[in-house]
C-alpha cells in the first residue's frame, strides 16, 4: 500500500486531502498539531469511506524537537513514502517567536516544512511526489539578512506570510534540482483564496461581514485541494518538477524571482539553523 504524509491534515484543505487519498487506497499519515482534533477528523473520515488505514501523529512545525519526533515515529513504521504534502500553514495576527527564536509564521510555513522534508528524504524513492502549498503572494516576499531571527519590528502578518511562501518556493526549487535525477518530483500549488479559518481577521465585526458577503464567493476547501490531488493522481505531466500550479495549470513566475540572490541567502541561513538545532 502506498503511503502519504499530510501536514495540517485536520484543517479544511488537509481534511479533503486525507479523505481523497484514503479513497485512492493510500495509507495516510495525518500530521496534526492537535492530536485530539486529528483523531476526531480521522474517525469521521473512516466512518465516511471505510478505509481505516489512516493514523494521526502529532507534529508542531514550529518546534524542531516535535518535527524530529514525528520523523522518528514515521521511520519506525514505514520503509517508504510515496507522497509528502506540506500543506500546513498559518497566518498569524500577532508577533510570536518560537523556542529557537524564529518568527512563528516563517517557522511553520517554511522552516518546519524544510526540516521535515529533509529528514523524511531517506524514505523517498523514484516516483515520490512532494507538493508544497504556497500562495502567489510570494511575489511580494523578501528574504533579508536575518530572516530566521525573530524581530517584532519586522512583523506584519501579510508581509511575513508572503516572505514564508517565497522561502518555501525557493526550497521547492532547491529540492527539484537536487532530487530530479532520483525521480522525485517537487512542485508547489497555489490553492487560491479558500474558505478556511486561516483568513479570519480577528475582528468580530469584520469577520461577520466576511462570513456574509465574502466567504460565499471564494473557494471551498474541496476546491482548494483539487490541484494538489490532481498532481498526485491525475497529472499527465508526471515529469514536471520545480513548478507552481494553480487551477491545474503551471503559472510562470518572473525569472528575476527564480535567479535572485535571496535564494543563496536563505539557503545559508537555513543550513546554519539546521547545523545548530538539528544535526547534533
Amino acid at each position: 500500500m502506498k503511503v502519504a504524509v499530510v501536514t495540517g491534515a485536520d484543517g479544511g484543505i488537509g481534511r479533503n486531502l486525507t479523505l481523497t487519498l484514503a479513497k485512492e487506497g493510500y495509507n495516510v499519515v495525518m500530521g496534526c498539531r492537535n492530536k485530539q482534533k486529528g483523531n476526531t477528523t480521522r474517525e469521521q473520515i473512516i466512518q465516511q469511506i471505510g478505509n481505516s488505514a489512516i493514523e494521526v501523529i502529532e507534529i508542531d512545525l514550529a518546534a524542531t524537537d516535535s518535527i524530529l519526533q514525528f520523523v522518528k515515529e514515521v521511520r519506525s513504521k514505514y520503509n517508504q513514502i510515496d507522497v509528502l504534502l506540506n500543506n500546513a500553514g498559518v497566518l498569524c495576527r500577532n508577533f510570536q517567536a518560537t523556542k529557537e527564536n524564529v518568527e512563528y509564521t516563517i517557522a511553520v510555513n517554511y522552516l518546519g516544512s524544510y526540516i521535515l522534508t529533509e529528514q523524511l528524504f531517506p524514505l523517498m524513492t523514484a516516483g515520490t511526489k512532494i507538493v508544497n502549498t504556497v500562495s502567489l503572494m510570494l511575489r511580494y516576499g523578501k528574504i533579508y539578512s536575518d530572516f530566521l531571527l525573530a524581530n517584532p519590528s519586522h512583523f506584519e502578518r501579510f508581509t511575513n506570510y508572503s516572505h514564508s511562501k517565497l522561502a518555501l518556493y525557493y526550497a521547492t526549487l532547491e529540492w527539484s534540482e537536487k532530487w530530479k535525477d532520483k525521480g522525485i518530483t517537487v512542485n508547489c500549488v497555489d490553492p487560491g483564496i479558500v474558505n478556511t479559518k486561516i483568513i479570519r481577521m480577528g475582528n468580530k465585526f469584520i469577520d461577520k461581514l466576511c462570513d456574509l458577503f465574502f466567504r460565499p464567493l471564494i473557494r471551498t476547501p474541496q476546491q482548494g485541494a483539487d490541484t494538489i490531488i490532481y498532481l498526485i493522481t491525475e497529472n499527465k505531466e508526471n515529469n514536471a518538477t520545480g513548478q507552481v500550479f494553480k487551477s491545474r495549470k503551471i503559472k510562470q513566475l518572473p525569472t528575476s524571482i527564480n535567479n535572485h540572490f535571496q535564494r543563496e541567502l536563505l539557503k545559508k541561513q537555513t543550513q546554519d539553523f539546521i547545523a545548530k538545532y538539528v544535526n547534533y
